[in-house]
């Protein structure tokens, strides 16, 4: 598939200005810009386009060519207004097809099919047997279909990539919900073996208690024993008066 006919209508001047000096000034300023315009000097050309339209703001010469400039250095947008203000004023009917045709063309850089088409269309009602008008309308339009069948494929895609990411978010969310059952198991034999551990200390803790008794009432008794031993001693050695 060609690339789009590059092509690009250009105006020469065609003003009523007022007084022959200033006609003559943004004569001199439309066509220098066309000079550099040649020359691809596309930036230098836009500063004479601009100048005469500060002199002539309707100037329909300048608006027509500043928009080629101006998409000639990529500036697309400011390009399409240029285009825009050109066919929304009472123009002949050439007129306004050359500038539906560059709208088109700047449409398609910004890759607008939809809206190419539409340009191109209008074009082709002002200027019907214009063949690189009809090329480019048929390119855009198999731009246009490429562009939906893209879309789709991608519209497709995001779906599947959607569904896929639901699908996955669901196993995280299993897995997680896994991973807090078995924490919440482990805390429960956690605390069921705290409480095991605490009921065995209670259980040691009473048994000690038995034993130290015991030990008291054994020492108890070994105390009095050793009493009653020593109070028989002395009874022994008193004195016989």
């Amino acid at each position: 598939m060609r690339n789009v006919a590059s092509g690009f209508a250009m105006l020469l001047l065609l003003t009523m200005a007022h007084g022959r000096l200033d006609a003559q000034s943004v004569r001199s300023l439309v066509n220098g810009g066309n000079d550099l315009y040649e020359d691809k000097k596309y930036d230098d050309a836009e500063l004479k386009y601009r100048k005469a339209l500060e002199k002539e703001k309707g100037l329909t010469a300048g608006k027509f060519n500043l928009g080629n400039a101006l998409y000639k250095q990529g500036k697309i947008e400011e390009s399409l207004r240029e285009y825009e203000d050109v066919a929304s004023q009472q123009q002949p009917p050439d007129l306004l097809a050359d500038a539906f045709y560059n709208h088109g063309n700047a449409l398609m850089k910004a890759q607008k099919y939809q809206e190419a088409v539409q340009s191109y269309i209008e074009a082709l009602k002002r200027k019907p047997d214009d063949q690189d008008t009809k090329y480019n309308l048929s390119y855009a339009l198999e731009m246009l279909k490429q562009q939906q069948q893209q879309q789709q494929k991608q519209d497709k895609n995001d779906k599947n990539d959607k569904k896929q990411q639901n699908k996955d978010q669901k196993d995280q969310n299993k897995q997680d919900q896994k991973k807090d059952e078995q924490k919440q198991q482990q805390q429960n034999q956690q605390q069921q073996n705290q409480q095991q551990m605490a009921q065995q200390e209670k259980r040691m803790s009473k048994q000690d208690a038995e034993r130290i008794l015991d030990v008291l009432k054994n020492s108890e008794r070994d105390v009095q024993k050793k009493l009653r031993v020593r109070q028989a001693t002395r009874a022994k050695t008193e004195k016989d008066w």
